[in-house]
């Protein structure tokens, strides 16, 4: 596809771009268009030639590290020869002094908060809109709406006896969150309350009662006019949780963005949202509705003095990786902008709205990125030296960009400290990602030998290792109390039961965020920090060692195991279902995440991450003749007619089965796979953008 370029500073500009940047982003901020595209043009200059740099350093250690197992293919691994090669090569850097982050001007909800974390598309105006205003979710509805309280609701109506569970279940979370004095909550009678701890009592608003439990608030609403709370003996009609304390704003892996107009529609939703009049008017239920982003919250003080607080989660937005570029902007050179230093300049120019209202996004004046699949400090310390440029082109003071690092890549995992060190001074949070980790794993390690089973890989060496040396870092780093230290996705939004058991194990962790599918599970996941203290598990854990190196370094080959017949069939097929249900809504339809069935039909939060995993094992399998290419494409076929049997209902949904030879989405999937030890670091994007543009140019001539 071809944009209208115009000419901006010695730059190529995509005139719908342009047009937004021109009309839309700049006015309010102070800078004129000419002073702005300037400035645009010199961050250019400067850092794209240090950004390919880096990505053909990427490419030197993996074919070194490739030459490495190929020359010993046969051997036993030698664990201490292999990490004497990595620091030869300089993929291990040395481990830095001592040292405590710096980062100020830090929003409490990011340092001193722990609490549910969102992730969302940037592309989907009402989803953004549901995000941010997940900061409150009723328990009563989360409870009563999902498998966390057993058995459905019978009947189109309210069914008391399901609703009686749930009223059950909240008031003994209560008990343990805010107990009574005297009793239980169950037995409470009126609205007249008496804690053990008096000072949980923080408030009321017009119907409700403000506690306050491990720096969380709690609502509970009293109105005896509603039907709930005309049956409860104290009147209580709901229960308020405060759940995404944050929320990131994504332009990377769940967005399908290939060109400028995909870019604009991402920026003028996360313009929407720093201005704080981004709408959404749709259809539901046969009803026209409109949603808007939610006000702050009004309350009185036990003193009679009056107070708000925030009625929207914190907004970080996440940039795409260093990796790719974008056709909305050319080079003097005619080359494609690098889409990474894109994003950082327009997203911090569009946070300048916020920056210049009171009680906005940031109450503490600071711009939040998260910067993706960052390999190892050297690229860490360029993101750093790029948002200083970028500070110092919009004015801003030095370290507003706050950054976010995302430990998801194995030469940043395995030196994380030197990674936060390099933006010691605006870092704000680390996670951990374990498909994208696990994707990188088998590239980095492709021809060591045939990789265990894609199930197998959550209880491997290196995951357990990943998992405790992200936090027990992050401690020695100083992090607590200033940054946030994060877990990852609970990816099966219908199965909440199974994650009110499992994921308190992330807070538990000493994890003081982690990811949730939905403003519902968000609420759902905000008990678990009711129930685990996390600022006093931290403290706990920073008295730990960091988990060994070597540990993480182990690699997941499968040494001297012949998989069955049956065994090479499952995974196979697991890995090609996964693959075709993601990609043919990412060619075809542009969705970067959705619910998408798996090969047993439970609905799972697909994203560039998991598709990522799932092509590298069948790369590599195909690599080490577990399997043969036959095998391969006979598992394809069979699961495209799968997923097209499952996506049947969906109007715009195009079968690829009996036509895989002209279906774009089963050419993608399948060069994922054919071609997927040649990938970058096994990155999906570049394949991904290339069939998803042939298929808008297709879309465009057939209108």
């Amino acid at each position: 596809m071809t944009d209208r370029m115009i000419e901006k500073a010695g730059l190529q500009v995509a005139q719908e771009l342009a047009d937004f940047i021109d009309s839309r982003a700049l006015p309010g901020t102070g800078i004129a268009p000419d002073t702005f595209w300037a400035g645009v043009a010199d961050i250019f200059a400067r850092f794209t030639p240090d950004n390919a740099a880096l990505l053909r350093k990427r490419d030197m250690l993996q074919a070194q590290i490739d030459s490495w197992h190929e020359q010993r293919r046969g051997q036993p691994h030698d664990a201490q020869a292999y990490q004497a090669f990595l620091r030869e090569i300089g993929y291990l850097v040395p481990e830095p002094a001592p040292f405590t982050i710096g980062s100020e001007n830090v929003d409490e909800e990011v340092g001193r908060l722990a609490g549910p974390q969102l992730v969302v598309p940037i592309l989907n105006a009402r989803f953004l809109l549901n995000a941010a205003n997940a900061r409150w979710g009723s328990l009563y509805d989360a409870l009563y709406g999902t498998d966390a309280i057993p058995g459905a609701a019978s009947g189109k109506g309210y069914d008391a006896g399901r609703g009686a569970l749930v009223i059950g279940w909240a008031k003994a979370f209560l008990d343990d969150a805010i107990p009574l004095a005297d009793g239980r909550w169950a037995d409470l009678a009126s609205d007249d309350i008496v804690l053990a701890d008096p000072s949980q009592y923080v408030g009321t608003s017009e119907k409700g009662k403000l506690f306050r439990h491990n720096g969380l608030h709690i609502e509970i609403v009293f109105d005896a006019s509603h039907p709930i709370g005309a049956t409860d003996p104290a009147g209580i009609s709901d229960v308020i949780l405060e759940s995404a304390l944050t929320a990131i704003c994504d332009l990377e892996d769940s967005v399908a963005a290939v060109d400028a107009a995909d870019k604009v529609a991402a920026y003028a939703n996360w313009l929407g949202l720093m201005q704080g009049d981004l709408t959404e008017t749709f259809e539901k239920g046969g009803a026209t509705m409109t949603r808007a982003l939610n006000a702050d919250r009004a309350y009185t003080a036990p003193d009679g003095g009056s107070f708000t607080l925030p009625g929207r989660s914190l907004l970080f937005v996440r940039n795409v990786g260093h990796l790719m570029t974008n056709p909305a902007i050319r080079l003097p050179n005619g080359e494609e902008a690098p889409e990474g230093i894109l994003d950082g300049i327009v997203t911090s120019l569009i946070a300048l709205h916020d920056l210049a209202k009171e009680g906005g996004n940031s109450r503490a004046g600071s711009v939040y990125i998260v910067k993706p699949k960052m390999h190892g400090p050297e690229e860490a310390a360029f993101t750093n030296s790029l948002f200083d440029g970028i500070e110092d082109m919009l004015g801003l003071a030095r370290h507003t960009i706050k950054v976010g690092v995302m430990d998801e890549e194995r030469r940043t995992s395995a030196n994380l400290a030197a990674c936060i060190e390099a933006v010691r001074d605006r870092i704000v949070f680390i996670n951990t990602g374990f498909l994208d980790r696990t994707g990188d794993e088998m590239h980095t390690s492709m021809q060591a030998g045939p990789m265990i089973r894609k199930g197998e890989m959550k209880s491997s060496d290196w995951i357990t290792a990943y998992e405790d040396r992200n936090v027990q870092i992050g401690l020695s780093c100083g992090l607590s109390g200033r940054a946030q230290i994060g877990k990852g996705m609970w990816a099966a939004p219908d199965r909440m039961a199974d994650m009110l058991e499992q994921k308190v194990g992330h807070p538990n962790s000493g994890a003081n965020t982690a990811w949730v599918p939905s403003p519902t599970a968000a609420t759902l996941h905000a008990t678990h920090y009711h129930r685990i203290d996390v600022f006093a598990r931290q403290a706990e854990r920073a008295a730990e060692g960091i988990a060994p190196l070597e540990k993480l370094l182990t690699i997941p080959v499968a040494v001297g195991r012949n998989f069955s017949e049956e065994e090479i069939a499952q995974e196979l097929d697991n890995n090609a279902q996964g693959i075709l249900g993601y990609v043919v809504r990412w060619v075809d339809l542009g969705v970067g995440c959705s619910k998408v069935p798996d090969i047993h039909d439970i609905g799972l939060m697909e994203d560039r991450a998991t598709l990522r995993i799932s092509s590298q094992h069948m790369a590599n399998w195909l690599l080490h003749g577990v399997c043969t290419a036959s095998q391969v494409d006979a598992a394809l076929e069979r699961m495209a007619a799968k997923v097209d049997a499952q996506n049947a209902g969906d109007p715009l949904y195009q079968p690829m089965s009996g036509r895989e030879g002209e279906s774009l989405a089963f050419q993608a999937a399948r060069a994922l796979v054919f071609e997927g030890v040649e990938q970058p670091s096994g990155y999906t994007e570049p394949l991904l953008h290339a069939f998803r543009a042939e298929q808008k140019a297709e879309a465009l001539e057939v209108a």
